[in-house]
């Protein structure tokens, strides 16, 4: 019997169909990920290209960091500021 004529079968097979593929491309990521941590062992060297875009990225991120704090301290000062204003147009009668 066939279950051309079923919405539900057909819904059903489609999806086991897509299940079936996931499920063999989960397990083709995960032997490249098994590969790729095999050949990644302790002690091999990192290369220069490669250290010298990390250190880049460490030099931008010390940089933002920075920035981010400086902008921190401006935005806590106006927030003094405008609370000092606040506070003076609260007393006036």
């Amino acid at each position: 019997m066939s279950n051309s004529g079923n919405p539900q079968s057909s819904a059903i097979d489609d999806l086991e169909k897509v299940l079936g593929s996931l499920a063999d491309e989960l397990a083709s990521w995960r032997q490249r990920a098994l590969r790729a941590e095999a050949g990644a062992l302790p002690g091999d060297e990192v290369p220069e290209e490669v250290l010298e875009k990390i250190a880049l990225l460490e030099g931008e991120n010390s940089d933002l960091k920075h920035r981010v704090t400086v902008a921190r301290e401006k935005a806590n000062g106006l927030m003094s500021r405008l609370h000092f204003f606040e506070q003076q147009v609260g007393e006036k009668p």
